[in-house]
């Protein structure tokens, strides 16, 4: 999920660069909202190896 979200910031990075302003500031929300998710998912992970607690995702 990491991977996806470094991939839709350099696309936004390189979309912004050429001048696709709004291209550059859809995929950047996107990258946004993936990274959240990721960190969730990663806080809840860690969470569960704390206190014991296996997740299966």
């Amino acid at each position: 999920m990491l991977k996806l979200a470094i991939i839709f910031a350099l696309i936004s990075l390189v979309a912004g660069a050429l001048g696709f302003t709004g291209i550059a500031g859809a995929t950047g929300g996107v990258a946004k909202v993936i990274f959240a998710i990721f960190l969730v998912l990663l806080l809840l992970a860690l969470a569960g190896l704390l206190f014991g607690v296996t997740l299966a995702f």
